[in-house]
């Protein structure tokens, strides 16, 4: 869970028991839901998926997140109590208590896990105590206090001004939701390999037979370069909420600007750029010359490719030989300007998980349509430029709950998920408490999940836009600040940046504009395709997006001037020409548009045994009527998965199909 709240309005309050929508149907209801049909419906052609959409093999639901199993549960019987909930699994780690250590709850572990294995459930392995990932619950520290977290720090009331530390008052290790506790420096590889010995090869010793089977992935929580101040907790707050402090800070010590450190660095920097790091480290942190840009722009080169190799790259090799998957989340995706800080960049990093996931605090799902996308749009786009199909989430109604709030309700907790399915995700971690809802609730939630799976999990995303993702830009404008990171502490030119990269964002996501972010260096990979189209991981786009006042570097011009040549479109944002909603809606001309145009309905396009599907939720309160002009006149279906209701559409003579979407509904269309 993320130290950075999502701020959303409460979901509507529970609403009364779901009416059937078998009365705006064309055609009549050819499945019932499956919790009520009265016999077996017989297969349909045009579906021959139709098994998995009545009841969703457990592959396709959801999984608890279960920190320690209790022994109660560690047995056949003691594990139904998830699947009579209706998921398919769990997220499960060895008990926190004497962390590691334990064979008493290393035995517990391994019966839950066969439990599993009986029953069909997939497991995945949480790799920490608590969070964020790479203490080993303080047993990496414990064996060599040199594998701490480490800074460079700029204090200008000293003759030396530079001073190398450890990295740990004002930073997320010292501000979470579980601990107070010293962490581990993720540039230095030697920590992490030992982070990977004491904890993935404990469940390797224990688990290893069911790696592969059972056993899918590893899940790893919000690692990060900690070099930032995130703001401190409330002592209010932290009494609420009994956050223990393992290490206690130091109080005398000045937040001073930072940034990450680790010890082969200055060799490192003269190998890459043949320069002396040491001679320009001021240039880190001010000054406004091309040169010092230089520096910074090299500086957080080189950091993000250690991240990614040293870090996520140990941990995906380790698990590819384990013939598992690594999965998990990074810290504050939803925020471009902490991008920079935490992890070098961001997308980068998520391209070395085999399953790259997000963190969604919050189950107000108006999120979505303002700045919630960005925390999808991140792992979603790791994956398409990968070629990979699989995205994570960790959902919760964390935000909802820390402020005093109710849970979240079912259409709220449905229609969370459904906006999350239309960015990619397929893999749903939960944190949400069964007991904070009836049994009932629960199980309609993981079986609406698995309806979305077992639609959408096979077909292909097809978006066709990209949305030049400017880190490249911000690694030369980012200035370390004492106080908590705020944007306007940073430079005109990167308010600038970010301000258009999130407004370009926002307005596609509310045009119904699927999109995929992409940095310099996959867009600078990428090849020309026929027809004007940009091919990379497998995909083809047409339109390619620039925010505001970047520079990108020459060989992204290369492939840029060439796009444009072969009939590709390029569309750039400035101060002068901006790219408002209705400009770019108007230059990309979607296939797929809203009649009445809506700011709160998300779409997104797959392609599933060459047939078009439509993934459509509201995520607002207020109903929607209208129609959606498709480029397709034919016959077309319409799921429900909330009820399993399917009934048969046909578009009009201009090309439209009825569209009445209540407040937090979800339908998938799917073409003949």
């Amino acid at each position: 869970m993320s130290v950075l709240s999502l701020a959303a309005p409460l979901a509507a309050k529970e609403t009364a028991l779901k009416s059937s929508l078998a009365t705006i149907f064309i055609g009549c209801v050819v499945a019932a839901s499956a919790s009520s049909a009265a016999s077996e419906p017989k297969p349909m052609a045009f579906l021959p998926w139709s098994a998995e959409w009545r009841e969703p093999p457990l592959t396709d639901r959801p999984l608890q997140i279960v920190h320690g199993i209790h022994p109660e549960r560690a047995s056949p019987d003691g594990m139904r109590y998830y699947t009579n909930l209706g998921l398919g699994g769990i997220v499960c780690n060895v008990a926190f208590q004497q962390y590691l250590k334990s064979e008493a709850h290393w035995k517990t572990l391994v019966e839950g896990v066969q439990a599993c294995e009986k029953l069909g459930m997939t497991v995945w392995l949480y790799d920490e105590q608590g969070y964020p990932s790479g203490a080993a619950g303080g047993e990496v520290l414990a064996e060599d206090k040199t594998f701490e977290a480490c800074e460079l720090a700029f204090d200008v009331l000293r003759d030396n001004p530079f001073l190398i530390r450890p990295c740990y008052e004002f930073t997320h290790a010292c501000n979470n939701y579980f601990a107070s506790r010293r962490y581990i420096n993720i540039l230095d590889e030697r920590a992490v390999a030992c982070f990977l010995r004491k904890t993935h090869e404990a469940y390797r010793r224990n688990l290893e037979r069911r790696f592969g089977r059972t056993i899918t992935a590893f899940f790893t929580d919000e690692p990060s370069l900690m070099a930032v101040n995130l703001g401190s907790f409330p002592e209010d707050l932290r009494r609420k909420l009994k956050i223990p402090v393992v290490d206690q800070p130091d109080t005398n010590l000045l937040p001073l600007p930072r940034v990450p450190w680790a010890a082969d660095l200055p060799r490192l920097y003269q190998e890459r750029y043949q320069q002396d790091l040491n001679a320009q480290r001021k240039s880190l942190f001010c000054g406004d010359t091309a040169a010092d840009r230089q520096v910074r722009r090299q500086f957080w080169q080189l950091i993000a490719e250690l991240v990614s190799e040293r870090y996520y790259g140990q941990i995906q090799q380790w698990c590819r030989r384990h013939k598992i998957a690594s999965s998990g989340h990074t810290l504050a995706e939803e925020s471009l300007l902490f991008h920079v800080p935490l992890d070098g960049n961001k997308l980068k990093a998520l391209g070395r998980m085999d399953i790259p996931g997000l963190d969604m605090l919050t189950s107000a799902p108006e999120i979505a349509v303002y700045s919630g996308w960005m925390a999808a749009a991140m792992p979603f786009s790791a994956a398409m430029l990968q070629g990979r199909r699989r995205v994570m989430t960790e959902v919760s109604d964390h935000s909802q709950k820390i402020t005093g709030q109710d849970p979240a309700v079912l259409n709220a907790m449905e229609a969370t998920a459904a906006w999350q399915a239309a960015w990619g995700v397929t893999e749903f971690t939960l944190y949400y408490c069964p007991d904070d809802r009836s049994a009932d609730d629960y199980r309609a939630y993981c079986l609406f999940v698995g309806r979305l799976n077992a639609a959408l999990k096979p077909a292909t995303p097809q978006p066709e836009v990209l949305l030049y993702y400017p880190i490249f830009d911000l690694w030369s404008e980012y200035r370390p600040v004492a106080e908590p990171l705020r944007i306007d502490l940073q430079s005109p030119r990167a308010q600038r940046i970010i301000h258009s990269f999130m407004r370009l964002g926002t307005a596609l996501v509310q045009n119904q504009i699927p999109f995929v972010v992409i940095d310099h260096e996959m867009l600078a990979a990428a090849e020309i395709a026929d027809r004007g189209k940009l091919s990379i991981g497998g995909h083809k786009y047409s339109t390619l997006v620039f925010p505001d006042s970047v520079e990108p570097p020459d060989a992204v011009g290369v492939v840029v001037r060439q796009f444009r040549q072969g009939g590709g479109s390029v569309l750039s944002d400035g101060a002068q020409t901006p790219l408002n909603s209705a400009a770019l809606s108007a230059e990309i001309k979607p296939k797929y548009r809203l009649l009445p145009p809506s700011n709160t309905i998300v779409l997104s396009c797959f392609l599933r045994d060459g047939k078009p599907l439509l993934l459509l939720v509201n995520v607002g309160k207020q109903p929607y009527q209208g129609r959606l002009l498709v480029p397709e006149r034919k016959t077309w279906y319409r799921l429900d998965p909330c009820t399993g209701n399917i009934g048969s559409l046909e578009t009009d003579a201009q090309g439209g199909l009825p569209l009445p979407l209540s407040g937090y509904q979800t339908m998938i269309l799917l073409g003949q």
